[in-house]
């Protein structure tokens, strides 16, 4: 049972954390599109691991994630606040470039259908000449 608490709680933490990023004033979270991608919380629920990931790519989620540990304390207290926690989980920030990943992939997907289309149009008019 404590398991499913445990996965309530990460996306809990999840979406309030993603909250809490657009309300805060540091610069460096602000230069691109920033994500909660995921987090893990511990059984005991005393800790968390939040994964943050940008558009812009690895480097920008490592300064984000740099401005996040600078900012742990103040985002551990409105964590506890907002969920109405007793003890508030210690966040462990850690920088991810799964959404450049997959940006990526869909990228060449699009490519390959575009490749995938065009190529019979031009079969056709080989047949007709």
């Amino acid at each position: 049972m404590a398991n499913f608490r445990a996965d309530r709680m990460s996306e809990d933490i999840q979406r309030e954390i993603a909250a809490i990023l657009r309300e805060m004033k540091d610069p460096r979270l602000h230069n691109g599109i920033l994500s909660v991608v995921r987090c893990e919380t511990a059984h005991d629920l005393s800790y968390s691991k939040v994964y943050i990931s940008s558009m812009n790519g690895l480097a920008q989620a490592k300064e984000a994630v740099k401005a996040l540990k600078n900012a742990q304390g103040f985002i551990r207290r409105e964590l506890g606040t907002r969920l109405k926690l007793r003890y508030a989980p210690v966040l462990a920030f850690e920088a991810t470039d799964s959404i450049e990943y997959s940006a990526n992939i869909s990228r060449l997907l699009n490519d390959i259908q575009y490749t995938q289309t065009e190529a019979p149009e031009q079969n056709t008019d080989n047949d007709d000449e």
